[in-house]
């Protein structure tokens, strides 16, 4: 049976590339990040049988939104790269580019990037803290938290501390890194603007790595740092985490909340992410903070905000005393 003709951005360009010679398609795609590579993978794995008029709507609106657009700028020197190296091989690619571009070069940092946790962990093992945590917080926290957790234990909370105070890092220390990286890994490196970590990357760091972690490493950045201990597990524990608790977890939850502090937390999330705590909740209790919820009228955000952190602190509570539970079984957070 054909798909429909009405697909989204995402399975219209799934179509344009299923299109393509694959060595056409092969180029377009090795200029995905990670994450855009996988949602069209997946977008053409899902694709039926296409029929004339889907491939017409693709094309259809491939045309629209390009009309009026030239070719971009961005990344010439790495599409031309990739061009020479199909054409004539990696070798003489990289003589030529030397000669066409000589100040661009490829980052290794965005190689390491596409590396699974157990090709990474051998790379920089043993290296220093601060290198580590430049890398990490260039990685996504799942890698990045598989990453930490695989690196002694005696250097992790050292890691994190260095990933939650990250600042402006000087130059000389990315090239530093990128000759590491170059020197095992037998890539070219270059350097790149960067978005340097904080706060949120170590809690999301911490929280994939799992409760064996951060039980050995918040305890150790607190005695470093009190204050930053406080807001990376601040970070790490928000309202919306609430949202993967089982029926179960979420009934333990609801018997220690008020009444009106769980309005005034519901108040300020959207319809569809409250089912999660009416569903813990017999049919009579659900209708009537429903009712409630409608009749509190306009709430100010700093209420709601207060009502969210003071269900989020007895939620920590509970987690550690082992009456509720997040993520899986293995007692990761998600």
């Amino acid at each position: 049976m054909s798909v429909l003709a009405n697909l989204d951005p995402a399975g219209n360009a799934a179509v344009m590339v299923m299109l393509l010679q694959d060595d056409q398609a092969a180029r377009i795609l090795a200029e995905l990040e990670p994450a855009e590579l996988r949602l069209l993978g997946q977008k053409m794995v899902e694709l039926g049988e296409i029929g004339p008029e889907v491939i017409a709507g693709a094309i259809a609106g491939f045309v629209e939104k390009t009309e009026s657009l030239g070719l971009v700028a961005h990344d010439r020197v790495g599409q031309v790269r990739n061009m020479m190296g199909r054409a004539v091989g990696e070798v003489k690619a990289d003589s030529l580019m030397r000669r066409i571009a000589p100040e661009a070069k490829a980052s290794t940092i965005e190689l390491a990037r596409w590396l699974v946790p157990e090709a990474l962990t051998p790379l920089i093992k043993g290296e220093h803290p601060q290198m580590i945590a430049v890398l990490l917080v260039q990685l996504d926290p799942e890698v990045a938290a598989a990453v930490l957790h695989a690196l002694p234990p005696a250097d992790q909370a050292e890691i994190v501390h260095r990933i939650a105070t990250l600042g402006p890092v000087a130059p000389e220390a990315i090239t530093i890194l990128e000759e590491l990286l170059t020197r095992k890994i037998g890539e070219r490196h270059g350097q790149a603007p960067l978005s340097i970590g904080g706060i949120k990357e170590a809690a999301d760091i911490i929280n994939g790595a799992g409760k064996i972690v951060e039980a050995r490493v918040l305890p150790q950045i607190a005695k470093l740092d009190k204050v930053l201990a406080r807001k990376i597990e601040e970070e790490m524990f928000k309202f919306e985490h609430l949202f993967v608790l089982d029926p179960q977890s979420m009934g333990a939850l609801l018997r220690e909340i008020e009444s009106d502090v769980l309005i005034g937390a519901l108040k300020g999330i959207p319809e569809s992410e409250r089912d999660v705590f009416f569903r813990a909740m017999s049919s009579r209790a659900a209708d009537g903070v429903k009712d409630e919820i409608a009749a509190r009228g306009r709430t100010k955000l700093a209420e709601v905000i207060e009502a969210q952190k003071a269900i989020v602190a007895v939620a920590r509570k509970l987690a550690a005393d082992g009456t509720i539970a997040f993520g899986s079984g293995d007692g990761d957070y998600v």
